[in-house]
């Protein structure tokens, strides 16, 4: 039995969704446990791309039964889109997807009130998916969860209770058209009907499972630097992305998890505003940019791009309680003359000892730096990690040997064949 937790370690976009189809062909289940739409996972298998938002990456491997569990908000379009979307290319989902009554429903108006305060003068840099305003209403008991879409009148209860405040923001503070209760949950009680056949007590299934001696893997989405109580607040997710959020998210206790396993990238990218130390502007920045094709599986907004920092993963290694990591697209540093390495902060003239999440202090940090050189060499087609250039394994070395990680996949290409397995 084999219960494992995959964390981005970073700021997120670390190329989970691959990772994830990697790891999910040696799991019989993938449950996802956190986040929502906001999320893109990006596989490419033969010639074919697939973006995941909601549905475990873990589906697209024959066999494999796949949860999303209650720490995951879920649009309802998503969803059925993204259902559809599967099907269309043959992939087939009967009895092998599994959702939690208790997960709790992205709302009209959390899109339309998380699109107005983004648009506003204190954004942080959203999706503007309705993510955040649904976390806050679950957190201020006002959340509709999939189980209420079973009784129509309670449905229409809280509908009608949630409606009568936030049309009154929506109307009366930000002159926008109020939203109708009949419309809304005529809306929800036919995707009550089209998922009926997905929906389960996620907690007992995952333990009967697990007492069968059958194997999960639980799949996080962002990263462990935008959760909510440990990232660069507030410039970060409204869940836990870190490997703690995995249990809460979907019901399996602690004691039953057996490793945590973290996917870093290679660089580093950030996606919206918050504070980077190891960014780069200009050109070099952009051509990161360009090589790794830095743009939002979700949104497509352009990342920031930046040096690896081995002092952020030695903190998120901590946090999580990482072993062994995934490094991907390494390959897309195949093009510099030399790589640039984070191996500490300095502040006001003083080397900082442990990870500083205030971002007030984030922003003033001067990174230290120690110079490596590139290997100038394609390294796509590569399959075994002692044909990898020296200089490469030289840089394998050393960020591992300052994180304190090992490493046992590395991805030198987007498509499934391009991993090496350590």
């Amino acid at each position: 039995m084999s219960v494992s937790v995959l964390v981005g370690s970073q700021w997120g976009d670390e190329g989970k969704g691959k990772i994830v189809d990697i790891l999910s062909d040696r799991y019989d289940i993938v449950a996802r446990y956190q986040g929502g739409a906001n999320a893109g996972h990006t596989i490419v298998i033969g010639d074919t791309e697939y973006i995941l938002h909601l549905i475990p990456s873990g589906i697209l491997r024959e066999g494999r039964e796949c949860v999303i569990g209650n720490g995951v908000v879920i649009d309802p379009n998503a969803l059925l889109d993204e259902i559809k979307f599967l099907e269309e290319h043959g992939i087939n989902i009967e009895g092998r997807l599994f959702i939690s009554q208790n997960a709790h429903l992205i709302m009209p108006y959390h899109k339309i009130l998380d699109s107005i305060r983004e648009s506003g003068d204190n954004k942080i840099g959203t999706t503007g998916r309705g993510i955040g305003p649904c976390y806050i209403d679950k957190y201020d008991r006002k959340g509709i969860r999939i189980v209420d879409l079973l009784n129509k009148k309670i449905l229409e209860e809280k509908i009608r209770a949630n409606l009568e405040e936030k049309n009154n923001i929506i109307k009366k503070l930000y002159d926008k058209e109020e939203l109708d209760v009949d419309a809304i949950v005529k809306e929800y009680l036919a995707f009550d009907e089209a998922i009926d056949q997905y929906i389960t007590d996620v907690p007992s299934y995952l333990d009967a499972a697990i007492r069968d001696g059958k194997s999960v893997l639980m799949e996080g989405a962002q990263g462990a630097l935008l959760d909510v109580d440990h990232g660069t607040y507030p410039y970060v997710t409204s869940s836990h992305p870190t490997s703690g959020g995995a249990c809460t998210g979907v019901g399996i206790p602690p004691t039953q998890v057996t490793s945590v396993i973290g996917i870093v990238k290679a660089y580093v990218t950030r996606v919206g505003l918050g504070p980077f130390p190891t960014e780069l502007h200009g050109e070099k920045g952009e051509q990161l940019r360009q090589w790794g094709h830095e743009f939002g599986a979700t949104t497509g907004r352009p990342r920031r791009c930046g040096w690896f920092d081995t002092f952020l993963l030695n903190y998120s290694r901590m946090i999580n309680g990482i072993s062994k990591v995934a490094i991907t697209k390494l390959d897309v540093l195949s093009n510099l003359d030399e790589i640039k390495v984070c191996i500490g902060y300095e502040l006001n003239g003083k080397r900082l000892h442990s990870f500083p999440t205030s971002v007030d202090i984030l922003d003033k940090v001067k990174p230290i730096y120690e110079t490596l050189p590139g290997w100038k060499t394609d390294i796509t087609e590569i399959r075994n990690y002692y044909d990898l250039p020296a200089e490469t394994k030289n840089y394998l070395g050393f960020i591992s040997e300052k994180s304190g990680f090992e490493i046992s996949i590395i991805s030198v290409g987007p498509k499934r064949s391009q991993t090496i397995e350590l």
